[in-house]
């Protein structure tokens, strides 16, 4: 199987990369079948032969992910929605939503507790105020 990838060349830590055409099997960084293109991540520069591309894809080459979104971002392939986005995604809604609820959940169980507390201080108050007369009288025979 083709496979159309990046290779790495240029000094360390100032990668530039080959859009390459390769066996599948071969190393990231061995012979190509045929050179593509190139892209410099750095500077965003990328030159891409459209053609060769095109015969190659039109062969049935499989490109990788990062090589599939330059050639997304150069008009050569219709931008296409992946299984693993989609449910990456409704996974992603789904925590949300239960992260909510869960929010909801202790912010309705913190105004209870708040509320009882403030229920048990109004009691409070009432029976001080309750007792403060009686004691009055009893201090006053």
């Amino acid at each position: 199987m083709i496979k159309l990838r990046l290779k790495r060349f240029g000094k360390k830590r100032e990668a530039s990369f080959r859009l390459v055409a390769t066996n599948s099997t071969s190393r990231r960084d061995g012979r190509p079948l045929q050179e593509l293109g190139f892209y410099n991540p750095r500077t965003k520069e990328t030159r891409l032969d459209a053609e060769a591309i095109r015969h190659r894809l039109s062969q049935g080459a499989q490109p990788t992910d990062s090589v599939r979104s330059l050639l997304e971002k150069g008009g050569l392939l219709e931008k296409t929605v992946r299984h693993a986005e989609v449910v990456g995604k409704q996974k992603q809604a789904i925590a949300r939503e239960a992260a909510a609820k869960q929010a909801a959940k202790e912010a309705a169980a913190a105004k209870a507790a708040e509320a009882a507390a403030a229920k048990e201080a109004a009691e409070a108050a009432a029976a001080a105020e309750a007792e403060a007369p009686a004691e009055e009288a009893a201090a006053e025979a």
